[in-house]
């Protein structure tokens, strides 16, 4: 199910790089440095189900500000509340939140950077990441997204394509 998912996010991101929507920019070699990081980052979560990660990266391949999914500063995250999605849906933010939050509590402007993320922007983030100024989005080539977020992930795929931001895969 997630090989088959995987592609069909694949598909879509193919369509939109045709349509000019998506493009090229970081070297192979920095996309997964930066891929691998996040993917590091992710497993700071304490979510049981869910681990995601975020980096994001100035022109100059320098880290602006990291991210994972988890609760805000000063919110208990202990397991019932984890475990529960009912508790932990409306508390948790996810990676790419924490990491625009974070820049954000510091004063570090995101605008013109990339983020890589270990799993395709939700349509949450994707308002997120146009409304910061961030101009390109890079997530990993086999992303073992569930079923239950596809029309979701392609939906925020349009959306950043509409608002100008590359999308890429790695």
């Amino acid at each position: 199910m997630a090989k088959m998912v995987s592609t069909r996010l694949r598909e879509k991101t193919q369509t939109l790089r045709l349509l000019g929507w998506i493009g090229e920019v970081m070297s192979e070699k920095w996309d997964q440095r930066f891929l691998k990081l996040a993917e590091h980052i992710s497993g700071w979560s304490k979510d049981p189900s869910t681990k995601v990660g975020c980096v994001v990266v100035g022109e100059d391949r320098e880290i602006r500000s990291t991210g994972f999914n988890g609760f805000p500063r000063g919110i208990a995250d202990d397991m019932e509340r984890l475990s529960d999605r009912e508790q932990k849906y409306p508390l948790i933010c996810h990676a790419e939140e924490n990491a625009i939050m974070h820049a954000a509590r510091i004063g570090l402007s995101l605008k013109g950077c990339t983020a890589y993320v270990t799993w395709p922007p939700c349509t949450r983030c994707a308002r997120s990441l146009i409304q910061a100024g961030v101009i390109e989005v890079v997530y990993p080539q086999e992303s073992d997204v569930p079923e239950r977020w596809m029309a979701d992930f392609e939906m925020s795929t349009q959306m950043m394509g509409e608002a100008g931001l590359m999308i890429r895969q790695a």
